[in-house]
């Protein structure tokens, strides 16, 4: 995890003082713990907002075993990994297609949703939309319920937690923009640990040796507790001084000093990381580049609003690639990816490929992937090897499709081997990440100062688009196997 200490500030508390003035009648804090808080309370939010994503497309061998009509499946269906049930409600495509539209709806409802509704509202009610609804989700596992009202529930469970989840992650972005740049980062480091933390969970419940339903139960509760500790770490904030000192602060007053930050995140991805999952993505994109740095008093002004159009011209190329990289990313991502299961004979390998292989394996290297951009950033903005090496990503597209899926009709299985899936998954997510982490730095370099922000809306719409494109792109993709 990399900490950003700016010039003018240290450590935690990085922020700039202003020479230990106040804010309405708050002067500066100067308690470590305050700071340390604050940063714990940033990261525990973080990994809240993607808890919701990475949870259920983690547990989709249990929603499978439900809509196959047989809540007690669970179990055999993890650990033979051979004849796991048919996917006959297509969930795997569903799930992934009702987590993304909500994040291209709201992209497009930023601007109007977030003047009409008060801050709070919007994250602490987003909160608690969440919270009630996993515990929905976690009390459905004792309730026997035949699999089509099972599958609309969970469906419209997953679009409105989702739904949720796009507000509460661009209401936090805003509020971080008045906070110094490290609390950001930690932000971001708690997000790229939701992953990862869904996919040790799957794997602690199922080594637990309890009943199925307990299990899965256990699995559930699990992100309720998450969002709980979230709900517990905003609440605390205007407690603790050092938080309350910068959220305190009047729009105008916190403007350099949140323009500041979202440059700092654009600018300095070597440093800070990009977020590892296609939502976190995107609302970090937005963050970034929703504003620039103002020029000071001194410095001349740029002339004249930036022409769309004119942005568009300059960075269209990079904003395809950007777009194209997520196609191919949710297209098998995990509609295809979580049907491949291990060709060895049943066993504790066979029951525990999939969590690790697919989502675990995914979750690490997408981020080792973003990370490699504070190493080098190639090819560069006017190299045309950028759109090559995105365009042979699609190569991963049958390669994953001709791995030992059993549930199959039209495609022969060529690569059988638990190594062929494993080595297409190590390169299909670690070019994920650097190509993502790549494209967003890229962006930037190509417009004029004055005309990023203009840049960084279109980017995140080609963005949200991308994962939306690849979310549908994923029914056609299961339908030829």
């Amino acid at each position: 995890m990399g900490v950003v200490v700016r010039s003018g500030g240290g450590g935690l508390g990085g922020g700039r003082a202003r020479g230990g003035g106040c804010v309405l009648g708050l002067t500066f804090p100067t308690d470590p713990h305050s700071y340390h808080l604050v940063g714990i309370s940033f990261f525990i939010l973080g990994l809240g907002t993607l808890l919701p994503w990475n949870f259920f497309i983690t547990a989709i061998p249990y929603f499978q075993a439900r809509l196959a009509g047989d809540s007690n499946s669970t179990a055999r269906t993890l650990s033979t990994n051979h004849t796991g049930p048919e996917d006959a409600f297509n969930f795997n495509n569903w799930v992934t297609l009702l987590s993304q539209l909500p994040l291209l709806l709201f992209t497009l409802l930023n601007s109007f949703l977030y003047q009409c509704i008060p801050e709070t509202v919007r994250i602490l009610g987003s909160l608690l939309a969440i919270l009630l609804l996993f515990a929905l989700t976690a009390a459905l596992v004792k309730v026997d319920m035949s699999p089509g009202p099972f599958f609309s529930i969970t469906m419209a469970s997953v679009c409105f937690i989702n739904s949720f989840s796009a507000v509460l992650q661009g209401s936090l972005f805003g509020q971080l923009g008045t906070m110094p740049s490290t609390y950001s980062t930690l932000f971001l480091s708690g997000q790229g640990l939701a992953g990862i933390f869904a996919a040790l969970a799957m794997l602690l419940s199922m080594a637990s040796g309890v009943d199925t339903q307990t299990s899965a139960l256990g699995y559930f509760i699990t992100p309720c507790v998450g969002t709980l500790m979230s709900i517990v770490c905003y609440l605390s904030l205007p407690h603790l001084k050092f938080a309350r000192y910068y959220l305190a602060k009047k729009p105008s007053e916190a403007q350099a000093q949140e323009l500041e930050t979202k440059a700092e995140l654009l600018h300095s991805d070597e440093k800070n990381g990009i977020p590892n999952s296609p939502q976190r993505v995107a609302l970090t994109l937005d963050l970034d580049l929703e504003k620039e740095l103002q020029p000071e008093p001194d410095e001349p002004q740029e002339p004249g609003k930036p022409s769309v159009f004119i942005v568009f011209q300059k960075i269209w190329l990079t904003a395809l690639c950007l777009v194209l990289v997520f196609t191919v990313t949710l297209s098998v991502f995990p509609a295809i990816t979580a049907m491949v299961t291990s060709s060895t004979s049943p066993g504790k390998w066979s029951q525990f490929f999939n969590p690790i292989c697919c989502f675990l394996l995914f979750n690490i290297m997408d981020c080792l992937g973003r990370s490699l951009t504070s190493y080098f950033l190639w090819p560069d903005e006017d190299s045309r090897l950028l759109p090559l090496l995105v365009c042979l990503r699609f190569l991963f597209v049958p390669l994953f499709m001709l791995c030992h899926v059993p549930q199959r009709s039209r495609l022969p299985i060529l690569f059988p081997q638990d190594a062929y899936f494993i080595t297409f998954m190590l390169l299909f997510a670690i070019s994920n990440g650097y190509l993502v982490s790549l494209t967003m730095c890229l962006a930037p370099r190509q417009v004029l100062p004055h005309e990023r922000e203009v840049a960084g809306a279109l980017m995140t719409f080609f963005l949200a688009l991308g994962l939306s494109c690849g979310a549908s792109l994923s029914f056609l993709f299961k339908a030829l196997l």
